[in-house]
């Protein structure tokens, strides 16, 4: 399998996300008619991926720059009402309350038309941790500890955190806070540019299926052109696939995979193509796969789970799930069938016996 079959479209991470919003309802925050240039062009890739959006603002300028329909929402019938206006026009707007009183009022109208997502448009853009880099996920139990120890300018974000808090509360089961020029590469890709917040932990891991394949090739295929995995033949990708596990985010995007390929000869396991894309290395997502190998290992009654890798970081990692270094002959045989002399001489060999 090399990424691209006769007929089938190559997965990309745009087409992943876009798949997971089609036939819903988004729900976007921005009090400004300045970011309306920047964008329109992302609420036009929703519309043709037949995605509703519902625009909140307090500046009816903006509403009319991008085309948007203003919704006037009779007492006792809102969600009727802008369910009956996404009928015949894919974006509406609701003129909310400006200034300080925006962030409350747009997060009231989410929770009350239960959007599958809301995002607020922010001129400051993603929350930064302790250290000033970006947090790109944070869950509820995260965001109290952010709403009780601000890190970023004395809290001067507190009150857009709260209504985040009240959103996810209020059962939004996601919100975003990402800058206009961003907002493309928030919803769209893996690497982000804001940062996301999500009432429980969203990372699954699980067994890969037939239909998760497209995606885990292609993130093999970064993980080999990043120089973290080794290049694999078709066979050797196909054993991989057949053995393979998926950390998933809100349970479709792939943000992780590894393999657990059984050893029967020698009753053992290995741990092969573990490999996290980098915004999620934060999120312990390859922490989380190994996690599910040594207890899968355990419940095979495996002698010893292995692991080979090249990286002092992967090492690192493997380590602390109680992983040992050893010599290549500490590992099985069959593992260095037609093995590459000149590869194996630059490995890590990691190994976890069972009684750990």
């Amino acid at each position: 399998m090399n990424g691209e079959r006769a007929g089938w479209a190559r997965f990309t991470e745009k087409a992943f996300y876009l798949a997971g919003f089609r036939d819903r309802t988004l729900a976007i925050a921005c009090s400004s008619n300045e970011c309306a240039a920047r964008i329109r062009p992302v609420l036009e890739e929703l519309e043709q991926n037949r995605t509703r959006i519902v625009l909140l603002t307090g500046d009816p300028e903006l509403a009319r720059t991008l085309d948007a329909r203003i919704v006037s929402v009779p007492p006792g019938r809102a969600i009727g009402s802008v369910w009956r206006a996404l009928c015949s026009s894919p974006r509406v707007a609701l003129i909310v309350d400006p200034g300080p009183a925006f962030l409350a009022a747009s997060r009231a109208w989410a929770v009350r038309l239960r959007v599958s997502k809301l995002v607020f448009v922010d001129a400051l853009g993603a929350v930064s941790g302790a250290d000033g880099s970006r947090v790109s996920f944070v869950h509820l139990d995260e965001l109290m500890a952010l709403l009780s120890a601000p890190a970023d300018d004395s809290g001067k974000r507190t009150p857009l955190l709260r209504e985040v808090e009240a959103a996810l509360r209020g059962g939004v089961p996601a919100v975003n806070v990402c800058t206009a020029d961003a907002l493309g590469e928030e919803l769209f890709s893996y690497a982000g540019s804001g940062t996301l917040f999500t009432l429980g932990r969203y990372v699954e891991v699980r067994r890969l299926g037939i239909d998760d394949f497209d995606a885990a090739n292609d993130l093999v295929a970064r993980g080999v052109a990043e120089g973290y995995l080794a290049a694999r033949s078709e066979e050797e990708l196909d054993l991989v696939f057949a053995n393979g596990f998926g950390a998933f985010v809100e349970s479709s995007h792939l943000a992780g995979i590894g393999a657990l390929i059984p050893h029967p000869e020698s009753r053992t396991s290995e741990v092969a193509s573990l490999y996290a894309l980098t915004r999620f290395l934060g999120e312990g997502v390859g922490g989380q796969l190994l996690d599910a190998f040594c207890r899968t290992s355990t419940e095979r009654g495996d002698a010893f789970l292995f692991a080979c890798t090249t990286t002092e970081r992967v090492a690192g990692l493997f380590e602390r799930f109680g992983f040992r270094r050893v010599a290549p002959e500490d590992l099985p045989d069959e593992k260095w069938s037609g093995y590459d002399r000149a590869r194996r001489a630059r490995l890590i060999c990691l190994r976890r016996d069972a009684a750990v």
